[in-house]
């Protein structure tokens, strides 16, 4: 099973988003937290933009056991 970047549905504060990163990567979520936090205090405003933008972009994380279903046409 490949690991997959998504926003986290058990581990958010706000969006998920640095759960989801602390997952992805097997960190602490609250150093990603923190880091960002500190990030955004010292004057690094980009970090906002590219929080929102991790937000729309990233899919929620599926709960444990849960498959995507596709329809697939019927073969002719």
């Amino acid at each position: 099973m490949s690991k997959k970047l998504a926003r986290s549905t058990d581990d958010a504060w706000i969006a998920g988003v640095c759960g989801g990163i602390a997952a992805y990567t097997g960190s602490n979520p609250n150093l990603i937290r923190l880091l960002a936090a500190v990030l955004t205090i010292l004057g690094f405003g980009s970090v906002v933009i590219v929080y929102v933008l991790l937000w729309v972009l990233m899919p929620k994380q599926q709960p444990p056991g849960v498959q995507t279903i596709t329809h697939q046409p019927p073969a002719a």
